[in-house]
């Protein structure tokens, strides 16, 4: 009997533990550029600003995409460093193009370094969840994050926001303690139609309803939830013009099979089984640089952390307002929507401040109206591993950085 009651107290103390440690929920609404607050007034986003902590702007790392960015917020490290240089890239040691539709090798450990949050919370105990982040779904269930959903875009919004309030409610031990929450607008209306456009506003509406909606859920559990939100880039407006477009086709021999053209719109990779191929057709694209610039490899700039070797032999790096295109310039020109306008990203943040997104945070660790300079997105990863009480391990981003937004 006395046995009985020792365990029934440790398991009770235990509850009672685990219900005052603190949660995270990090939440990321793909393209949401630094000033759509400002641009078109979401009432959540602004109550939610004015009850916590913001920065003047989140600073992508480059390149400023998707999977690059996504994953050097949960890892702390630059892409240069955690391994997925790019949304596309060639990978020698795999013979393989990584690509974001490639599901084989979008669950592939292999290409997915450093300790992303959840992984890191799985070390020491603590459960974690994810609906939808770069990196959660992968074949290896030790660094999975203890309860996942494979990509599916069409899930609906309202659902995927349920589900977090319900994991929220789970019994305490059970209960995860990081939740990672994405959506992907409004990203696809600022590619489709601008950052200016009409659906891009509409979009940063949709997103503000669904803020709402997880504000009042996370309220009603009483639990101490710090709720991060970020974007992983911003968005700048193209106009679809004939000029607008750098013509990859037209640089040099695309039929040339040593030559593997990995392209990404703001920046193209190409990769050389030869040192003598590597250099003749630098030569060649150097004598043809307007609208882009063209840098080998050990020419990337100290600042991108860009030394991978993953990333591009030589790289073709577009002008601000000019974007890569394979195919023809006759194709193009018979299907284009001449005037129309387009929104790209994954431009140099240092050169291009359309790139910089968002990043607001509010919770019993945050202090309210805290507001901080902009910074780079490997930074948020110390902050929430403190809120979570987690020891850091070796990563580039720093714990000063955004030390001034937390509360004990």
């Amino acid at each position: 009997m006395k046995k009985f009651l020792v365990l029934a107290l440790l398991v009770v103390g235990f509850y009672a533990t685990a219900q005052e440690k603190p949660y995270v929920i990090l939440v990321s609404f793909d393209g949401f550029r630094h000033d759509y607050v400002a641009k078109y007034n979401p009432p959540n986003f602004k109550k939610f600003i004015e009850q916590g902590a913001q920065a003047e702007a989140i600073i992508p790392s480059f390149p400023s995409k998707t999977f690059p960015n996504h994953y050097a917020v949960v890892t702390g490290l630059n892409p240069g460093n955690h391994g997925l240089v790019d949304n596309s890239f060639y990978d020698r040691a795999s013979n393989e193009f990584y690509g974001m539709r490639k599901k084989e090798l979008v669950v592939d450990p292999q290409y997915y370094g450093g300790v992303p949050l959840w992984e890191l919370a799985k070390i020491n105990n603590m459960k974690s969840a994810s609906f939808f982040w770069v990196g959660s779904e992968l074949s290896d269930e030790k660094r999975r994050p203890d309860y996942y959903f494979p990509f599916d875009d069409t899930v609906d919004p309202r659902k995927r926001v349920q589900q977090v309030v319900d994991w929220l409610k789970l019994p305490a031990a059970d209960r995860p303690h990081l939740i990672t929450l994405y959506f992907s607008f409004p990203d696809h209306e600022g590619h489709n139609f601008g950052p200016n456009a009409i659906e891009t506003q509409q979009a940063v509406l949709r997103a503000d309803s669904l803020l709402g909606e997880l504000m009042m859920g996370i309220k009603a559990t009483r639990l101490p939830v710090n709720v991060v939100l970020i974007s992983d880039h911003g968005m700048k407006e193209l106009t679809v013009e004939e000029q607008t477009f750098i013509f990859v086709d037209e640089l040099f021999n695309r039929k040339d099979r040593s030559i593997k053209l990995v392209n990404g719109g703001t920046q193209a990779h190409l990769y050389f089984d030869s040192k003598h191929k590597k250099d003749s057709v630098f030569t060649l694209l150097k004598k043809q640089e307007k609208n882009f610039t063209v840098l080998k490899k050990e020419e990337y700039p100290a600042s991108w952390q860009y030394t991978h070797e993953r990333v591009g032999d030589i790289m073709i790096v577009a002008h601000e307002g000019f974007y890569i295109r394979e195919g023809t310039r006759e194709r193009f020109l018979s299907s284009a929507k001449l005037g129309t306008k387009m929104g790209v990203h994954g431009y140099d943040p240092a050169v291009v401040r359309d790139m910089y997104g968002i990043f607001y945070a509010q919770g019993p660790n945050i202090k309210k109206g805290a507001k901080v300079a902009a910074f780079q997105n490997i930074h948020v990863y110390p902050l929430i591993a403190k809120i979570l009480g987690l020891p850091l391990p070796v990563i580039d981003g720093k714990e000063e950085v955004l030390g001034g937004i937390y509360r004990k």
